[in-house]
């Protein structure tokens, strides 16, 4: 099958959502969902822009997409890039289009002479931790990942100020 990819332009942020929430749906993550159409904006197109997204279509129908935005590797001495997310969508899987979106972010890093090209996945994910490991991926099992959300941020931020640490 034919898939066209381009970058996201802002009239597709809404379409963009929706695929954003049919992830979260199959990772049973939905809860966890707080983008809006304006903090997508925002994080794309706005004046401190911090990440991109490719758009994936066979014709008109929207097939997939991936975020990604920099990073950077103390070890490397050079920015990265952390692929947030790769989605398609069932009806368009098996076809070649998760390959192709992760190709493309590929050569974005390649483009920007990207030390690194990371990305996590769920464990319990078979099928993507198997198609990760075909393109030349490797499992980092010495690493713990970890989390804060805005309240922990917060939290941690607040200890600080409390502090006599000098700047």
């Amino acid at each position: 099958m034919s898939f066209a990819i381009s970058q996201i332009v802002p009239a597709e942020i809404p379409e963009l959502l929706t695929l954003i929430c049919e992830l979260a749906r199959f990772e049973r993550l939905e809860h966890q969902v707080e983008a809006t159409v304006e903090s997508l904006h925002d994080s794309f197109f706005g004046p401190q822009s911090v990440a991109g997204a490719l758009l994936a279509r066979q014709g008109e129908e929207l097939a997939g997409y991936a975020i990604y935005f920099l990073s950077f590797s103390s070890f490397v001495g050079r920015r990265g890039l952390w692929l947030d997310d790769v989605y398609v969508r069932p009806a368009f899987r098996r076809q070649g289009l998760g390959r192709a979106l992760l190709e493309r972010v590929a050569g974005l890093a390649a483009q920007r002479r990207c030390g690194r090209l990371e990305w996590s996945a769920l464990r319990w994910n078979q099928n993507a931790l198997q198609f990760y490991a075909t393109l030349g991926a490797k499992q980092l099992d010495d690493y713990v990942m970890f989390r804060m959300n805005e309240q922990a941020i917060k939290r941690l931020a607040r200890a600080q100020s409390k502090r006599a640490w000098p700047s």
